[in-house]
């Protein structure tokens, strides 16, 4: 079974998740706090190294109406140049809604997301991998 890593890349943070090692279940990971282009790859590649990842998630922010945005456009431009430096292709997942389903979550929880954003990015990369792992359940590989 293949780790795979999912990012939900923003301005700020990267919200990051990690699969187990069966591809079952997405684990958070610390959020990444954005430095710079070069400081935020060679972060994500040496964390791609130390876990063994062989396949990245990034979730492209789509509004609800299917249109990509100036925010969709940014996260692809990350995404290329993160690509650039893996030997294993970058897929895409659709993140509508996993914003505000990670705000639920944290309220519910009686968290405060407003004072902890980095958690609503981490908490939002772990459904964006949740719903690819499950979308690959029955793919041989995933």
């Amino acid at each position: 079974m293949r780790r795979v890593l999912a990012l939900d890349v923003g301005s700020i943070h990267i919200g990051l998740a990690l699969s187990d090692p069966l591809g079952l279940t997405a684990q958070p990971l610390p959020t990444w706090i954005r430095h710079n282009l070069e400081a935020d790859l060679a972060g994500l590649l040496r964390l791609v190294r130390e876990r063994g990842v062989e396949e990245v998630v990034v979730g492209l922010p789509i509004n609800l109406k299917g249109i990509e945005t100036p925010q969709t456009e940014k996260v692809r431009r990350f995404a290329e140049a993160l690509q650039a430096c893996l030997a294993f292709p970058i897929r895409y997942w659709d993140e509508r809604l996993t914003t505000t389903q990670a705000l639920r979550t944290l309220r519910h929880a009686k968290r405060r997301p407003s004072r902890e954003r980095g958690l609503v990015d981490q908490v939002a990369a772990v459904y964006i991998l949740q719903a690819y792992l499950d979308s690959h359940k029955d793919s041989p590989g995933v």
